[in-house]
């Protein structure tokens, strides 16, 4: 369950950083409301998640869910560090 809250406080800080960046407002709102929905997949996003492909209603959630609003929020998510002074993020390939 702790996991579960980890990820939509997640969620929750993409959006908002999302609302504050170059996303106007009304798709920030659209976007704040599709992105709430993958909390549902949290299970297959969290690390050690079994290998078990995600359920019908993330595949569901997801394709609700438009591709800007999608891209935009990998991107703003991705700069976020270095607007933290922290170092980049590097992810391998697993």
């Amino acid at each position: 369950m702790a996991a579960m809250k980890s990820v939509s406080s997640l969620v929750l800080v993409i959006v908002l950083a999302a609302q504050s960046q170059m996303i106007p407002r009304s798709l920030a709102q659209t976007c704040s409301s599709s992105l709430s929905a993958l909390n549902i997949c949290a299970p297959f996003v969290m690390p050690g998640a079994a290998a078990a492909p995600p359920s019908p209603d993330c595949c569901n959630a997801l394709q609700t869910i438009e591709h800007d609003c999608l891209c935009n929020t990998i991107r703003i998510a991705s700069r976020m560090p270095a607007q933290c002074n922290l170092p980049p993020l590097t992810c391998g390939a697993n």
